[in-house]
């Protein structure tokens, strides 16, 4: 189970918390360790090199050279049914396990960042590399780490009672003296924050992850403004960023940081691939889905105003919505959309799910309707190797996957007639859904599996202890 880290700081005279809200009077010290060099842009060659540990890095570990085999944990696997299809997997015992990595979570929730955190955790030891978590705001990710009995990796409690409580960087330490960890990852500007006071603790190098831009993540504009602020201030001593899509990359150089200390690792997921029932019928009914922590960025209210758009053309589309709401007052204010509209007997609300890809396979297409702050989502990856066609929005990292017309459709953001078009195209017939989704299944298989990312993350980590 998840264990709690004693509080370290309550008999000493370390720092615990910021008053106000406050960065004021704080020191955010990094790693000293902020010269490495790590490649940009990460080859085939140099994943290969550097992960599997070649005498350029000067470790030596062993290469797993055939595909290795088992079942990607998507969910607890008590409840994981065994699907078909699987294309890709990490076996935890193929590789000797030398390099200990400590991620830095929140681990509230269980959406994209999330599942990239447990197929990290999944994957990373076929690279010789163990994953293990520790959560400062246990929740959903935290109680499904405890239910994997260390598939995932170990997890490990280290709660801030506030945004500012320093605290936690001390239990981080004291979890790197008690495991020997080689090297910190952090994921949120809170967690970068804690990473890097942790880093000047320990004499570690830290890494951390964009998985959106901090100053675009949400509707609110201060809490945006916040943390970016203190996402700034925690990278000034980062040893390296990696980041989700080459859009997210430009615009951490646009923000300053040097080229050479941020490198592209595309997100990935396991080629999971249930079987269906059945394929839609051009003209016939069309279930569409949206998998999602539903709030205000993901441009729900966009897809209902498209969905009224469709009905009043005639065609039989069904939105199912799959994931719960963020806030119970958002949940009001879709519920009152969509009795404005007159569209109740359009929408099914499924709510959370553990298993994504058994909801795919109940779904006609998916839909993504995102504003912004999207680095390459997961779910769109997860569609693609279900072979499901996905209409989604230009923003970010989203084209770097999907190629109009090829793999999926692509509509203008914020434009509900845009996105009205793309849907009817492919439920009219006008586009061929069996070409659609066998290419979208090659382009995943080629770039998006969760071994080619755990395989990009490894290298990053080689590179920067090598030194």
């Amino acid at each position: 189970m998840l264990q709690p880290v004693p509080d370290p700081t309550l008999n000493s005279a370390a720092p615990t918390v910021l008053p106000g809200g406050s960065l004021a009077g704080a020191s955010l010290p990094g790693s000293p360790r902020t010269d490495a060099s790590v490649p940009s842009t990460l080859n085939s060659s140099t994943l290969n090199s550097i992960a599997m540990g070649s005498s350029a890095t000067g470790i030596q570990t062993p290469a797993p050279d055939a595909p290795v085999t088992g079942v990607p944990l998507l969910s607890p696997a008590s409840e994981l049914p065994a699907h078909a299809g699987e294309r890709s997997t990490a076996n935890r015992q193929a590789v000797e396990l030398d390099l200990k990595v400590l991620h830095v979570v929140n681990g509230e929730h269980f959406s994209g960042a999330e599942r990239v955190q447990s197929h990290l955790g999944r994957c990373l030891p076929a690279f010789g590399v163990a994953a293990d978590f520790a959560c400062v705001k246990p929740g959903k990710f935290a109680k499904l780490i405890d239910q994997q009995g260390g598939q995932w990796g170990n997890g490990f409690e280290v709660p801030m009672s506030n945004r500012f409580d320093l605290r936690a960087a001390w239990k981080v330490r004291d979890l790197v003296e008690d495991h020997g960890y080689d090297v910190l990852h952090a994921h949120t500007p809170r967690t970068a924050m804690i990473a890097a006071i942790a880093s000047s603790l320990t004499d570690l190098p830290w890494v951390y992850h964009v998985h959106s831009p901090a100053a675009h993540d949400s509707t609110r504009k201060w809490i945006n403004r916040l943390n970016a602020m203190i996402e700034s201030q925690s990278l000034r001593g980062c040893s390296h960023l990696i980041t989700v899509s080459e859009s997210l990359r430009c615009h951490c150089v646009a923000a300053g940081i040097s080229e050479d200390k941020v490198s592209v690792v595309h997100n990935g997921v396991p080629g999971v691939c249930p079987p269906r029932e059945s394929t839609p019928t051009p003209g016939g009914q069309w279930t569409i889905g949206m998998v999602a922590l539903i709030r205000p960025r993901k441009g729900l209210e966009i897809v209902l105003d498209a969905l009224s758009q469709l009905d009043q053309q005639g065609l039989d589309v069904v939105l199912r919505c799959i994931g719960p709401f963020e806030t119970e007052e958002y949940e009001k204010q879709i519920q009152d959309r969509i009795d404005e509209l007159g569209i109740r007997h359009r929408v099914q609300q499924a709510g959370f799910t553990n298993d994504v890809p058994a909801a795919l396979a109940k779904l006609d297409a998916m839909v993504l309707p995102s504003l912004f702050g999207e680095g390459l989502p997961m779910v769109v990856l997860e569609s693609m190797a279900a072979g499901l066609p996905v209409i989604a929005t230009r923003v970010e990292g989203t084209p770097e996957a999907i190629t109009d017309r090829v793999e999926g459709l692509l509509a203008e953001p914020r434009d509900p007639a845009s996105l009205a078009e793309k849907i009817g195209d492919l439920v009219r017939g006008e586009i061929d859904w069996h070409e659609m989704s066998e290419a979208a299944m090659r382009r995943h298989t080629a770039d998006f599996s969760d071994v080619a990312m755990a395989k990009g993350t490894a290298a990053v980590y080689r590179c920067l202890v090598s030194r």
